[in-house]
């Protein structure tokens, strides 16, 4: 299994770059970071640094969306740091959540979600992709290399991940929900006539190793909020009858709306209504013990990569105890 890490773009820039470099040091095979860029910075300026002074770590958004940029501007960023760097990047993708809703503008449709995909993945992948009528290539780019990964929770994302997806990414650590999940992308990809087990499976969600269960739970709280903003669209378009795990649906009926402006923060002050029950199954607390038993859970399901979301007090002292104890053991 590979331990990736994601990290947000706050100013210094400089000190993302160098989160980065630790990771690498420490082991971790992906350096992902969010894609919201009046929230916090521009993700794709970083990357160039990130792979500039780094040698082996995999690059990319988690997760970019088809309505904050042209499409082929997206595609054209990644094929040229692949040309810098070696084919370094890896492209998650989702409807668009923060992004998109601090502009006031609605996440994409699936439709374009699935147009987008195979725009982006056509044009850094060197091939020719029919678009508004016109046929594009970039022909500077033949050896450019690019995985789209897509995230989704609702049944219909799902179904277009097992469909398109080169890979899956799932933002909580629930064991029962990734087999829920996991299982419903490979059944459409089978559908689709694909390989379902060539999709490639990550798991994304904060992980803080220490023994102080309580003050862990609230540094990580906000994920719970994070996630119920998508399980809220998911409840407004299919209702609560079972279409996705009813953990997911149940514990976000306190919730009474989301302010942006702490999206992804510790100490989020409109998450209460997470209880701990959902921090514990969705987030992995506590000793080394814990985490080891979790990501050989998740990788018994078919899990190839799991994420650290790094948004608490402890970033360094996750990354020293994931390198030490856990990356060995698990890799």
């Amino acid at each position: 299994m590979d331990i990736g890490v994601v990290l947000q773009n706050n100013p210094p820039a400089r000190a993302v770059v160098e989160m980065a470099k630790q990771a690498e040091a420490a082991g971790f095979s992906h350096v992902w970071t969010f894609d919201s860029h009046v929230l916090w910075q521009e993700p794709f300026v970083i990357y160039s640094k990130i792979l500039d002074e780094t040698e082996r770590v995999i690059v990319g958004p988690m997760v970019t969306n088809p309505g904050t940029r042209d499409w082929t501007v997206l595609a054209s960023m990644f094929a040229t740091l692949n040309e810098m760097y070696g084919n370094r990047t890896i492209c998650g993708i989702g409807r668009g959540d923060s992004a998109l809703r601090v502009l006031g503008a609605p996440p994409q449709s699936l439709a374009q979600l699935r147009e987008s995909i195979g725009v982006i993945r056509g044009l850094a992948n060197g091939e020719k992709v029919g678009l508004r009528g016109t046929e594009q290539q970039f022909a500077w780019a033949p050896d450019s290399r690019l995985e789209v990964w897509v995230a989704a929770y609702g049944p219909k994302a799902l179904a277009l991940t097992g469909e398109v997806g080169d890979g899956y990414i799932l933002q909580l650590a629930d064991p029962d929900i990734a087999a829920w999940m996991i299982a419903a992308v490979r059944k459409a990809a089978e559908q689709a006539g694909r390989d379902p087990m060539a999709i490639k499976f990550c798991v994304a969600a904060p992980a803080y190793v220490g023994n102080d269960l309580d003050h862990q739970r609230e540094q990580t709280r906000w994920f719970g909020g994070m996630v119920g903003n998508h399980v809220a669209d998911i409840v407004a378009r299919y209702g609560s009858d079972g279409t996705v795990p009813q953990v997911l649906t149940d514990y976000i009926k306190g919730r009474q709306g989301y302010d942006y402006a702490e999206h992804g923060r510790a100490g989020n002050t409109h998450t209460t209504f997470v209880p701990d029950e959902v921090v514990d199954r969705f987030c992995i607390l506590g000793p080394v013990e814990n985490h080891l038993k979790r990501l050989e859970e998740l990788r018994a399901l078919g899990v190839d990569q799991f994420a650290v979301y790094l948004q608490h007090d402890a970033k360094e002292e996750t990354l020293k105890a994931y390198g030490d104890h856990i990356i060995p053991a698990i890799s």
